[in-house]
C-alpha cells in the first residue's frame, strides 16, 4: 500500500501545511536569485522605449531626462553582476554555486511529494496559492516615506 492510500484525514491535513510549508520557502529562496534573471529580460525589452519617439524639445530637461536614463542603465548592469555572483561559482565557465543547485533540485523534490501526496490538481493548487500571495504582497506594498 502506497503512503498515500496511508494517510488518514488529519494526517493529510498536516502533510499538506508541510508541504506548502516546504514549498514557499524554497521557491522564495530560489526565487531570489530567478527573479532577477527575468528582471533582466525586461529591462533589457523596456530600454528602447526609454529613447524612442522621446521628443524632449528643452536642452535642460533633455540632458536630465537622458541622465535618468543612463541611471537606469547603470541600475540594470549592477543588477546583472550582482545576480550572476549569487548563481553562479564561476561565471564564464557557468559553474552554478552549490546553494543554487540545492535549491533547484530542493524544489524538484518538494513538487514530487506534493504530486506523490496530493495529485496533480494538489500541486497546482499549491503553485497558484503561492503566485497570489507573491502578487498580493507586490500589490499591498507601501513605500515608507
Amino acid at each position: 500500500m502506497s503512503p498515500k492510500k496511508r494517510l488518514t484525514l488529519e494526517e493529510k491535513r498536516l502533510v499538506r501545511r508541510y508541504l506548502v510549508w516546504c514549498y514557499k520557502t524554497t521557491k522564495e529562496e530560489l526565487d531570489r536569485i530567478d527573479r532577477y534573471f527575468t528582471q533582466l529580460k525586461a529591462d533589457r525589452y523596456m530600454r528602447p522605449f526609454l529613447t524612442k519617439g522621446v521628443k524632449v524639445t528643452d536642452p535642460g530637461t533633455k540632458a536630465q531626462y537622458l541622465k535618468k536614463v543612463g541611471e537606469f542603465d547603470r541600475y540594470v548592469e549592477s543588477k546583472e553582476q550582482r545576480v550572476l555572483e549569487m548563481k553562479f561559482a564561476d561565471v564564464r565557465k557557468g559553474i552554478p554555486r552549490p546553494e543554487y543547485l540545492y535549491l533547484k533540485n530542493r524544489l524538484r523534490a518538494v513538487e514530487q511529494a506534493i504530486r506523490h501526496f496530493l495529485g496533480a490538481k494538489g500541486l497546482a493548487e499549491v503553485q497558484g496559492l503561492y503566485e497570489n500571495e507573491m502578487t498580493e504582497r507586490i500589490l499591498k506594498a507601501r513605500e515608507h516615506t
